[in-house]
């Protein structure tokens, strides 16, 4: 009898051991099943521009640099769709605004090449890295003096610390850039102002040895040849 009643007992705490493993595997899978979901919610919301569903995500604490097969964060997506509201979110909760994706855009450099102020301002406050480079090899100054994008210009040109005479790949700065690729209009003429204005170097050549003035004396843009002669160009 007490033989009988040992094996039950021994039998017995076996099966509890086997059923309290068993529980812990189904927990574990059910917590990773359940960060799957909140992760791919969270995209979903993205996608969607669905500020209130995103800000029930964010209550759960989602990886905010999860990327997906496009090899972008929520943060770079919503960027990328100028979903200004959803982009604030993340932002607010912590995505990194230099997470790069497969082409080497950041939201920070997406936003200063696109004109896109509001997400560029909230960058500089939450830890904008200046060493961070686009596929070119520029900075988020460098496509925006190019594109046109004056608010953006004037910003990041009386940013401390802000690399505004950086040469990308192919041997241009900024203020090269608002010359050459340049219509020579109104907007291209504030630039070129706005850049004299803000500190950058007028002399630095272009890989052919061809100054912003040079540059701007062979386009014809007078005006623009007017500012640099002024500030000393040569």
């Amino acid at each position: 009898m007490t033989r009988k009643r040992n094996r039950s007992v021994l039998l017995s705490k076996l099966i509890l051991v086997i059923v309290l493993i068993l529980g812990c595997s189904s927990k574990q899978t059910e917590l990773k099943l359940e960060d799957m979901d909140l992760n791919k919610a969270l995209f979903e919301a993205v996608d969607r521009g669905d500020a209130t569903m995103l800000a029930k995500i964010l209550e759960d604490k989602p990886s905010l640099e999860l990327k997906n097969d496009k090899g972008r964060t929520a943060l770079m997506e919503a960027v990328y769709k100028s979903d200004n509201k959803i982009a604030v979110l993340l932002i607010n909760a912590g995505a990194d605004v230099n997470a790069q994706d497969g082409i080497k855009n950041s939201p920070f450099l997406y936003a200063g090449a696109e004109g896109n102020l509001e997400i560029v301002k909230m960058a500089l406050n939450n830890g904008a890295n200046f060493k961070i480079y686009n596929r070119y090899g520029g900075t988020a100054l460098i496509p925006a003096a190019e594109k046109g994008h004056l608010e953006i210009v004037k910003l990041l040109v009386n940013t401390a610390g802000f690399p505004k005479d950086h040469i990308n790949n192919l041997g241009w700065t900024a203020l090269l850039e608002a010359v050459l690729l340049s219509d020579g209009g109104q907007v291209h003429i504030d630039i070129v102002a706005a850049l004299i204005e803000g500190g950058c170097d007028i002399n630095i050549a272009d890989k052919n040895g061809m100054t912003p003035l040079r540059l701007a004396k062979k386009q014809g843009y007078a005006e623009m040849v007017k500012l640099l002669e002024k500030a000393g160009a040569k």
